[in-house]
């Protein structure tokens, strides 16, 4: 059971609900970074970058792999959200459909925890540019800004609380999101399974 973020207030340390937050957006829009510093910002706080989960040569989108990656992902955060030392909980991917985020939370056994869904935008130009620089230093192969570009349009329809990261830096975007869980904004949870 996975209960929605927007339903009571956290307080950090209380002994209250863990906090799920999944970060997700487009390629190049800042993902990883933001979540590595919120990692730092939040207190006893895991982070799980979805692509560690799909790290594979040569990468192959099928049927099978995908059903794969999304059992390495529930796998990871059921051991996160079952051991005591994490009260925090981040999982940053692209996951730019709802139903890819609605079948990782139903996948997940562990009980008892509050869910926030951040989507993280920027304008084309910005992540072009950010692809760009990826791509000279090599960490990211042409294609990608077309499949990021491809993507861009499906977070509109999220419920999400959404953070353009445009003008943001990366611990800008991640004091953005800690309002919004202090906050405990409506909007934040896309399900409430």
């Amino acid at each position: 059971m996975i209960n929605c973020g927007k339903s009571r207030r956290r307080t950090r340390g209380s002994g209250d609900l863990k906090r799920l937050i999944f970060i997700n957006g487009t390629m190049g829009v800042g993902k990883t970074t933001v979540a590595r510093a919120l990692q730092k910002k939040l207190p006893s706080c895991a982070f799980l970058d979805g692509d560690w989960c799909w790290d594979a040569s040569p990468f192959v989108v099928t049927d099978e792999t995908k059903e794969m990656v999304l059992g390495n992902i529930a796998a990871v955060l059921d051991g996160l959200l079952r051991c005591s030392a994490y009260e925090n909980i981040i999982l940053a991917w692209v996951m730019h459909e709802k139903t890819i985020i609605d079948d990782i939370l139903g996948r997940l056994s562990a009980q008892g925890c509050d869910f926030f869904l951040f989507t993280l935008i920027a304008c084309p130009e910005v992540i072009k540019q950010r692809l760009c620089a990826d791509i000279e230093s090599g960490l990211r192969s042409k294609g990608i800004i077309t499949r990021s570009q491809e993507r861009a349009e499906h977070y509109q329809d999220m419920n999400s609380v959404v953070i353009d990261t445009g003008d943001l830096t990366p611990e800008q975007a991640a004091g953005a999101i800690i309002s919004a869980l202090d906050e405990d904004m409506n909007g934040a949870c896309a399900s409430d399974s």
